[in-house]
C-alpha cells in the first residue's frame, strides 16, 4: 500500500492506530515524511492525527514513542507470564503441529496412539540402522502425512522426532526465546535465558531407554553422516585394518544383470598404497557374525555377568554429580562476581582500560567454568548412554537360546561395537562387553554362498 502511494496511486491512508502502521518510531517517521514528500496524507483514527497538519509530526513522534513502549511493556508482561508458567512446571504444545499428542479434557497432553504407532516405527527403523532420509522417503512413500499434515517428510521433521525429549514424557522449556520485542525474531536459548526441565510432566511415546540409545546412535554416526546415505545396520562399523578406514556399500554393474553389492574399504584406491582387505558380501558379514556370537553363546553364562557387573559402575554417577555441582556453585560465584564488577562501573568512575581489561579476564573464568560444566554434562549423558546399550545387550543375550541360526539385525545393533577386517575374510569383532572374538569363514562356506 505504502509502494502504490509513493507511486501516485493513493492520496489518503486511513489507519486504525499508530501502533498498526509501523514497528516502532523510527520507522513510523521515516515512512511519514517519504509519503509527505509526495504530498500523501496518513490519517490515525484513534489519535485523530493528520499528517500533513503542522502539528502533525510533533504528536505523531509523541505517540508513535507512546505506542513503542506499550508494546514493549506489554511484550514483557506476556514473557514474564509465560516463563512464570515454565518455571511452575506448566507448558503447551503445538498440537497441530506435533505427532503423537492431542490435548487432553485435563489439559495436558494425550497420546494419540495412531499418531504414537508411527513415533514408535520412526525409532525402530532408525535403531535397526535405517539413515534419517532413508525413513523420511519411507513414510513419503507410504503416504502418512507428516505432523503438518503435509504429504512429503523431510530429514529435519524425522530428526526432530528422534530427539524431542516430550517422546520420553518429559519437556524441556523454553528452547527458543523471542530476541526482540519489535522484529519478533526468534533465535535458540543456548543460556541466554533460563531453560526448564520437567520430568514424567506427561504420558511417553518412548521409554527412556529406547530414547537413549537413539541419542547415542546419533552421536555415533555424526562424525560419518556423509558415509551414512546408505539403509544398512553394517554401516560405520566395519573397519579397514590397513588404514584403519570404514567399510562402505559399492554395486557392481548396476545397470546389468551380472548387478552385484558388496562391502569394501572406503580408501581401498585413495591411497599410494592400495589397502589389501578383501571385499564382503552382506551375507558374508551375516555368517561371520552368526559365528562369532555362537562363541558368546557358547560362554552365555559368563558374558552375562560380565554384563550384569558393568551395570552397578555406569549407573555409579555420585562421584561426576558431585564435580557438576562443584563446577556450578563456582560458576554462579564467578557470574555473581561480574555482576557485581560491573555495577560497580555504573555507579563510579574508573579507570576504562583498567576495567576492560579485568572485566575481559572475569568473562573468560566464566567462560571457562561453563566449558567445564558442559564437558561433565556430556560425561554424564556419555555414561548413562552406555548404561543403557549394556542393559540391552543383557536383556538380549538373555533371550537368547542355546545358539543362533541365522541373522538378527537387532543383536547386530545391540552387541556389536565394531568389526576389523584383516587378510583372508578375517573377522575381529568387539562386543559390547569388551569381548573380542576373531572369525574367518572357511573356503567351503565361500564356495557354498557363490
Amino acid at each position: 500500500m505504502v509502494e502504490d502511494a509513493l507511486n501516485g496511486n493513493i492520496d489518503l491512508i486511513l489507519t486504525k492506530s499508530i501502533s498498526r502502521f509501523a514497528r516502532n518510531t523510527v520507522d513510523t517517521l521515516t515512512t511519514i515524511r517519504k509519503l509527505k514528500e509526495k504530498k500523501v496524507e496518513v490519517y490515525f483514527e484513534k489519535e485523530n492525527i493528520y499528517t500533513l497538519d503542522a502539528k502533525g509530526e510533533v504528536m505523531l513522534t509523541i505517540m508513535s514513542s507512546l505506542a513503542q513502549e506499550e508494546s514493549r511493556s506489554i511484550s514483557e508482561n506476556v514473557t514474564w507470564g509465560k516463563r512464570k508458567s515454565m518455571a511452575d512446571g506448566k507448558f503447551s504444545l503445538a498440537y497441530k503441529n506435533f505427532l503423537g499428542y492431542e490435548k487432553g479434557e485435563d489439559g495436558f497432553p494425550k497420546i494419540v496412539e495412531e499418531e504414537a504407532k508411527i513415533v514408535r516405527q520412526i525409532y525402530s527403523w532408525f535403531l535397526e540402522g535405517c539413515t534419517i532420509r532413508a525413513i523420511a522417503d519411507s513414510l513419503t512413500q507410504q503416504g502418512i502425512p507428516t505432523p503438518r499434515r503435509r504429504t512429503k517428510w523431510s530429514v529435519s521433521t524425522i530428526t526432530s522426532i528422534l530427539t524431542n525429549e516430550k517422546y520420553k514424557g518429559d519437556a524441556l522449556l523454553q528452547k527458543t526465546y523471542t530476541a526482540d520485542y519489535l522484529t519478533k525474531s526468534i533465535k535458540k536459548n543456548h543460556g541466554e535465558v533460563p531453560q526448564y526441565y520437567i520430568e514424567d510432566s506427561h504420558p511417553a511415546i518412548i521409554d527412556p531407554e529406547t530414547f537413549e540409545l537413539v541419542q547415542n546412535e546419533i552421536k555415533r554416526r555424526r562424525p560419518h553422516r556423509h558415509q551414512l546415505h546408505r539403509n544398512s545396520p553394517f554401516t560405520a562399523k566395519i573397519i579397514c585394518s590397513d588404514c584403519g578406514g570404514f567399510y562402505g556399500r559399492k554395486v557392481w554393474h548396476s545397470n546389468s544383470k551380472y548387478k552385484k553389492l558388496i562391502w569394501r574399504c572406503n580408501h581401498k584406491y585413495e591411497q599410494d598404497t592400495v589397502c589389501s582387505t578383501p571385499n564382503l558380501t552382506e551375507e558374508e558379514i551375516k555368517a561371520a557374525f552368526i559365528k562369532a556370537f555362537n562363541q558368546v553363546l557358547g560362554e552365555k553364562q559368563q558374558h552375562i555377568k560380565r554384563f550384569e557387573a558393568l551395570l552397578p559402575i555406569l549407573a555409579d554417577t555420585s562421584k561426576l554429580d558431585e564435580q557438576l555441582k562443584v563446577a556450578q556453585s563456582e560458576h554462579s560465584r564467578l557470574m555473581n562476581d561480574l555482576r557485581l564488577f560491573m555495577d560497580e562501573n555504573t555507579l563510579h568512575v574508573q579507570d576504562q582500560v583498567e576495567y576492560n581489561r579485568k572485566f575481559t579476564e572475569k568473562s573468560q573464568l566464566c567462560e571457562a567454568k561453563e566449558a567445564e560444566i558442559s564437558n561433565l554434562e556430556k560425561q554424564l549423558l556419555e555414561q548413562s548412554g552406555r548404561k543403557e546399550l549394556i542393559k540391552r545387550c543383557l536383556e538380549e543375550i538373555q533371550k537368547c537360546g542355546a545358539i543362533l541360526a541365522e541373522f538378527d539385525v537387532n543383536l547386530w545393533n545391540s552387541m556389536v561395537e565394531s568389526v576389523t577386517i584383516s587378510h583372508n575374510k578375517t573377522f575381529g569383532f568387539l562386543f559390547r562387553d569388551g569381548t573380542r572374538i576373531t572369525v574367518r569363514l572357511s573356503k567351503e562356506s565361500d564356495r557354498n554362498r557363490k
